[in-house]
Parts: structure tokens; C-alpha cells; sequence
């Protein structure tokens, strides 16, 4: 389970960066940059906070409500625009620099998942399984997996065949059958694969 060992060890304003949405075929990728206030940690973050992969939609839900009454949170996405134009690793850099940004505030330290480092303007450290290992991190990989997946939802309505409220864009069967069946949307990403095969020609 994540603790705040590496804040601990750090010291001073430490923020955890995580990054939702690098795999899907359409929709954006978002990151969050989250500073938590060690003083005020509710008992359900601390016990029940972890990888927002390995929770449930709903739990991970109530625990995205909890974190802003304790934590600085920053959002930042980059378009499918600028993922087919500057690639998803890039893209995936300046949306963790926009989310970093917008916290409005100068951090000690950027705790980052993974092992690439975006440009930020602090020292970073990137750790590897960082949502399993950092409670900041696991706040940001959680509140950025509901945001995106509320984002994802929104544009389904108005493209109920791909299944966006379910897959979150993800190349599932049935968002494959109707890529097929209908072609991209403005909402795809037209630099991956699967995607471009459909394109006409």
C-alpha cells in the first residue's frame, strides 16, 4: 500500500504526478499533480488509497470526493490534436507540465510515475509503480481516472456505438466493431493504428 515515506524522506511541499488515458483510441490524456496536507489525512485516504487500477469504479469515486478537502490539486490534459501531432509520449509530458502548472505554486519536489521525466520547473524524482509506492501519487492516478473517465462518458452521448462510458476509449471488442463499422470521430486518435486503418483514404 502507498504512504508518504517518500514526502517524508524529501521534505518541504512534495507533489505526486500520475497520467490516465496514454493507451486508449480517442479521447484525451490526463494527469494530475496533487500536494496533500500530511496533517489532515482522512483515516479512508491513508487505509483505502492505492493504484487506481487495482480499485473499483465506485470506490474510486468516493475516495476522488475526499482528496480535494486535503490536498492542492492540478489538472492537465493534452488534446487528441496534439497527441497525433507531437506523439503520446510528448503529449503525455505536456499534459503532467500543465497539471503541474496549475497548481499554482512552487513544490520541493515532483514525485513522478514512471520512469520518463517531463520538464518541470522543480526537481523531479520518477518512481517506478509510483501509485503503489506514494500516497500522492495513488491521489493523482485516482483523481485523474475519474476525471477522465467523466470526460469520456460526456463524449459518449454524443457517440453512444463506441461504448466510451464503459471502455474510456480503450480498443475493447465493441469499440472496435464500431470503429469499423462507422469510422473515426473528431475524438480519435488518428495516429494510432487501429484508428488509422479506418481513415479513408
Amino acid at each position: 500500500m502507498p504512504d508518504l515515506a517518500l514526502e517524508s524522506e524529501i521534505g518541504g511541499i512534495v507533489c505526486g504526478i500520475d497520467e490516465v488515458g496514454r493507451g486508449p483510441l480517442a479521447g484525451p490524456v490526463v494527469a494530475a499533480a496533487v500536494i496533500l496536507d500530511p496533517a489532515c489525512l482522512p483515516k479512508a485516504l491513508l487505509e483505502r488509497l492505492d493504484d487506481s487500477k487495482k480499485l473499483s469504479k465506485r470506490l474510486r469515486e468516493e475516495l476522488a470526493e475526499l482528496v480535494p478537502a486535503t490536498a492542492t490539486i492540478g489538472f492537465g490534459e493534452a488534446s487528441v490534436e496534439e497527441i497525433d501531432r507531437l506523439n503520446i509520449l510528448q503529449a503525455t509530458f505536456l499534459a503532467m507540465r500543465r497539471a503541474y502548472d496549475s497548481l499554482g505554486r512552487d513544490c520541493a519536489c515532483a514525485l513522478v510515475d514512471g520512469n520518463r521525466p517531463p520538464k518541470l520547473s522543480c526537481p523531479i524524482r520518477c518512481v517506478v509503480g509510483g501509485d503503489g509506492l506514494s500516497l500522492s501519487i495513488a491521489a493523482a492516478s485516482v483523481v485523474a481516472k475519474v476525471r477522465r473517465d467523466a470526460l469520456m462518458a460526456e463524449l459518449a452521448r454524443a457517440h453512444p456505438d463506441f461504448g466510451w462510458e464503459r471502455n474510456a476509449g480503450y480498443g475493447t471488442a465493441e469499440h472496435l466493431a464500431a470503429l469499423k463499422r462507422l469510422g473515426p470521430t473528431p475524438h480519435h486518435r488518428r495516429s494510432f493504428a487501429p484508428v488509422a486503418q479506418h481513415i479513408p483514404v
